[in-house]
């Protein structure tokens, strides 16, 4: 039971010998709360930016070279520019979600604010897994389009396997490996700003108790 609930259990006690909360003080608490939320996820996606940052920073040229191979260097290139610039424009979005609340003085805004927060949170966690697949498909639909290329980037011993194996082996790692990155984005996703989310539901909820 957080403070919040404690402080309501109080209140609600006709006969306690403690003074009775009143509708501001509640209020302010839920503002509060609701504004360290906010922060919190504006906190979390630039840790997520640095950290991916600093994971590209540690991948060595020769772990790009497979892709310089298969001419697909120039459009992983133009795809990481384009992801930095729409992560930026989230980060600025949580910081005017997180500024906005913390002047709100109306519960109907603080409302209106909350659900605004939630629906830019959802827009993230959607973008990232919804980028991810179409960029895997834009690389797998180039890869695969040039057989000879492949065969030769994938095959330079020119060991005894047919293109259709090959084709079929990597296809299907690929398809694994897809599967993979989304499933752990979405359980990241699902923990860490569902938990976030949980909180700003229960406090739009106690906002209504309010109102």
């Amino acid at each position: 039971m957080d403070e919040l609930d404690l402080l309501k259990k109080d209140w609600k006690k006709q006969n306690a010998g403690y003074p009775k909360l009143t509708y501001n003080e509640i209020y302010k608490l839920i503002h509060k709360k609701s504004s360290s939320v906010v922060k919190w996820i504006f906190i979390i996606c630039i840790a997520e930016l640095i950290f991916w940052s600093f994971i590209n920073l540690l991948i060595p040229d020769s772990y790009f070279e497979i892709y310089d191979k298969l001419h697909l260097k120039s459009i992983l290139k133009i795809t990481y520019v384009l992801h930095y610039i729409i992560v930026f424009c989230f980060i600025y979005l949580f910081y005017k979600n997180y500024n906005s609340i913390s002047v709100v003085d109306n519960t109907s805004l603080l409302m209106k604010k909350i659900i605004k927060t939630r629906k830019t949170v959802n827009y993230y966690v959607y973008y990232n897994i919804i980028a991810t697949i179409i960029l895997s498909f834009i690389i797998n639909f180039i890869m695969f389009s040039d057989e000879e290329l492949l065969m030769q980037v994938f095959n330079p011993k020119q060991l005894d396997i047919s293109s259709e194996k090959l084709f079929s082996t990597l296809l299907i790692t690929q398809i694994i490996a897809l599967v993979l990155i989304i499933l752990f984005l979405w359980i990241y996703y699902r923990i860490v700003y569902g938990i976030l989310l949980r909180k700003l539901n229960k406090n739009y909820k106690e906002l209504e108790t309010l109102e």
